[in-house]
């Protein structure tokens, strides 16, 4: 690395930790959680960003892994699509490389009482109040997980691929980002930006639903545009096997909250929540040995526990698809014209928020074109 680069690195780590401090104190003053989590976030954020190199070096360097220049080269062609196509924020995020070597990037905790898909919610000062806590040392989540277990709670700890300080900060491209396609790159890379450019505080459902339209009508122009034609119908395969998914979910998520509101004494009740359970287990490999040809898309959930909070955030990144879906439609495809609708679907207060965002896909299509 040459003085200049060093320089720059120096003055932009420098801004970055004063920047840091100063949302530090206002964090303390102002949210919830004890300050000592905060310093955990604000140390581990700084400690993987003082390891960025800029990605149009990495490229052009003749030690750099050709696989890794390959996929750092794929990232800008990425990057600029979602700026130019997609009307995503054209800013510092994703020009910049780390190499974490973990397996995730933080972990999530996400905790549901024994009887009830409701999860525990924590509130912050930028994200507003969210379901779940993020930590950049998964001891620190087993360590939160175990205390709520130990008070009746059902919870499971999420490892996290990718994550948005929601245009505070350039967020960097993380080699975690890297392992699992060059379309599922695409996704991270569209669905992060999509925070940057539309967040409502407090409102997990429709900040994930946005940002999940985003990712998946992004992928596919992505796909389309660039000839990728075999990745996207592989791509196409993903997505009809997420909608079936989705709809095993909702069918164990209705028949857990009946029987939560059955009135049953707490033995019977945790039978029954068992058998749905394990039903629900049975149910996707089904979808998997019959339906998707033995692709597992969604094992990840089946590797610990599946309990209340395994399923707590499940609708979370595909509730509103449909009321997505009809504002591009209403947008006529103008995905500049989308963004303004979208944000103005925002500002609607909470209630009427959420009552557009639910609205039933029979309701919001018309002739079957879902």
């Amino acid at each position: 690395m040459d003085i200049v680069s060093q320089v720059r690195r120096t003055q932009k780590t420098r801004s970055l930790l004063q920047g840091l401090l100063l949302t530090l104190t206002f964090l303390q003053l102002a949210a919830c959680a004890a300050p000592s989590y905060y310093v955990q976030a604000a140390s581990g954020h700084l400690d993987m960003v003082s390891q960025r190199e800029e990605i149009t070096g990495l490229i052009d360097s003749a030690s750099t892994d050709p696989e890794l220049a390959r996929e750092l080269a794929l990232s800008v062609e990425i990057r600029t699509f979602a700026i130019t196509r997609l009307q995503l924020p054209d800013n510092g995020s994703y020009t910049q490389f780390v190499q974490t070597g973990r397996d995730a990037v933080t972990w999530n905790v996400i905790a549901a009482p024994e009887f009830s898909l409701d999860p525990r919610r924590w509130c912050f000062l930028v994200s507003g109040c969210v379901s779940y806590r993020g930590y950049f040392k998964q001891q620190d989540a087993q360590r939160l997980a175990n205390k709520l277990a130990a008070r009746d709670y059902d919870t499971a700890i999420s490892p996290v691929i990718a994550y948005s300080t929601l245009g505070w900060f350039e967020d960097p491209l993380l080699d975690t980002m890297l392992r699992y396609g060059d379309e599922q790159l695409a996704a991270f890379i569209f669905h992060e930006l999509a925070h940057q450019q539309l967040y409502v505080s407090g409102d997990t459902d429709f900040s994930e639903s946005y940002a999940s339209f985003i990712e998946q009508t992004g992928v596919r122009l992505w796909l389309k545009s660039s000839g990728r034609e075999r990745q996207l119908a592989d791509w196409q395969k993903s997505q009809r096997a997420g909608l079936q998914f989705n709809a095993l979910l909702e069918e164990t998520r209705t028949k857990l909250g009946e029987l939560y509101h059955s009135g049953l004494p707490d033995d019977q009740m945790r039978m029954a929540k068992s058998a749905l359970f394990e039903n629900f287990a049975a149910s996707y490999e089904l979808l998997v040995n019959l339906e998707w040809e033995g692709r597992s898309y969604f094992g990840g959930l089946f590797s610990g526990e599946i309990n209340n909070a395994s399923l707590a955030l499940a609708g979370s990144y595909r509730a509103g698809t449909c009321a997505f879906e009809m504002l591009y439609r209403e947008a006529q495809q103008d995905m500049a014209r989308f963004q303004q609708l979208a944000a103005a679907r925002a500002g609607l207060g909470k209630a009427h928020r959420r009552a557009w965002l639910n609205q039933p896909c029979e309701v919001i299509a018309s002739g079957g074109d879902l």
